[in-house]
């Protein structure tokens, strides 16, 4: 099923025409055309947190309260002077108690599904800077840079479509949970199209999870740079073809991306073949695919590179103790893949293990025409499955050890205030 490049694909007039007063609605009062989303977001958003896991008992106790070298003070300087920015009203918009619920209701669209969302698309050009020093000081540069540049694809996809007051480099979200501090837990959120970053702070630890990054389209830059997520894509079929024949069986799930051929509760049209999307905070997700146990070296190591550009915006420190967590479930990782392993072809695969679920798929067009799937449309997930997303068994012990909570939402003159829209 080889694809055109997404040049031909650019159709105005064959993508949903919603301005960005459309775009603003309630999780519970939505237009029907949008049923099969939020139908299915809606009861999701209600269910209190515990985990991704895969057979509906969630593991605890399978991440360490250990400090992993986490930028704690240059993220919370750069939290406080980004709220020490915006009056009160703005505050109130942005600045949550830690236990919020909206602290787990990211989502990847352009819509805008909480009371008062607040976008950087309001703020002055030094709140933006402000909001975007936070991102700066609690990633990698890499991290940050394929951040950066979500946002000007975002912008891009808005001008090929001309749809820039619903697609714009500043359509995305901030908000803080908790007080920011270096030793009791907060965090912070940052989402919008194609982008949604969730990052936990408890004393001297991080935890980015979940995060989903994508790009429509996803491509070479007029030959300047390569493509953002061909890394991922070569690093996959690597592993894929130093896999034995029967290893590459049993990987294989399905050889077909075709919507068509995807069977019933395998394919949603908004998801594709993901499984960790947006308010699929408790989902069961079995295992499938090839077991890792029985891989060489080469193998593992093959596949730990992978997992590697995953998790890459993590700063040196709580990267390092990411991978060695994910690499001490080698044994009861699997990997499993949709579609074919070529340099054309559109595919899927997933890492699934204790405490990672790693997913990438080729999407059909959103905002591009193409009815399949295609290469230049991506989306990534990266989650920790058993109460790893949003720190949530670290956030458990560190209560069961007598620790004290974030505190509410911060207010300008140092006292606390609770401003909860929930």
């Amino acid at each position: 099923m080889t694809m055109l490049g997404y040049e031909h694909y650019v159709d105005p007039n064959a993508v949903p025409r919603i301005s960005k007063e459309h775009a603003r609605m309630d999780m519970f009062d939505y237009p029907p055309f949008l049923d099969r989303l939020l139908g299915m977001w809606g009861p999701l958003s209600k269910e209190p947190v515990r985990g991704i896991s895969s057979d509906g008992h969630v593991i605890q106790g399978l991440y360490g309260l250990k400090p992993n070298a986490a930028p704690v003070a240059s993220a919370a300087q750069a939290a406080m002077r980004w709220l020490d920015s915006l009056d009160g009203s703005a505050r109130a918009r942005v600045h949550f108690p830690l236990d919020s619920r909206y602290r787990f209701q990211w989502q990847n669209t352009p819509l805008l599904l909480r009371p008062d969302q607040m976008e950087l698309l309001e703020m002055t050009h030094d709140q933006r800077e402000r909001a975007l020093e936070l991102v700066r000081a609690s990633l990698s540069s890499r991290g940050y840079e394929r951040t950066r540049g979500i946002m000007d694809n975002n912008r891009l996809l808005g001008e090929l479509n001309n749809l820039t007051d619903l697609l714009n480099e500043w359509s995305f979200s901030m908000a803080i949970y908790g007080t920011p501090s270096t030793s009791d837990p907060w965090g912070w959120q940052f989402f919008g199209h194609h982008l949604a970053l969730n990052c936990f702070f408890v004393g001297g630890q991080m935890v980015l999870s979940p995060v989903f990054m994508g790009l429509e389209p996803d491509h070479d830059h007029g030959g300047t740079r390569r493509r953002a997520f061909e890394p991922h894509e070569q690093r996959a079929l690597a592993l894929f073809h130093g896999l034995s024949p029967s290893d590459q069986k049993a990987a294989i799930l399905y050889r077909s991306m075709l919507t068509a051929d995807q069977p019933e509760g395998r394919y949603h049209p908004d998801d594709g073949r993901q499984v960790g999307g947006a308010f699929q905070n408790n989902r069961v997700v079995p295992y499938e695919g090839v077991s890792v146990r029985n891989f060489n070296a080469d193998q593992r190591r093959a596949l730990l590179d992978l997992a590697d550009v995953f998790i890459d915006a993590l700063p040196d420190g709580v990267f390092g103790a990411r991978l060695s967590e994910i690499e001490r479930y080698l044994d009861r990782t699997h990997f499993a893949w949709i579609g074919q392993a070529d340099e054309v072809n559109p595919f899927y695969f997933r890492i699934h293990s204790p405490v990672a679920l790693l997913e990438l798929d080729h999407h059909s067009g959103i905002f591009l025409a193409n009815e399949e799937p295609a290469r230049f449309h991506v989306h990534t997930i990266a989650r920790a499955p058993n109460g790893g997303d949003y720190g949530v068994d670290l956030l458990r012990q560190h209560y069961a050890r007598g620790g004290h909570d974030g505190g509410g939402a911060h207010s300008h003159d140092g006292g606390h205030t609770f401003h909860n829209h929930d």
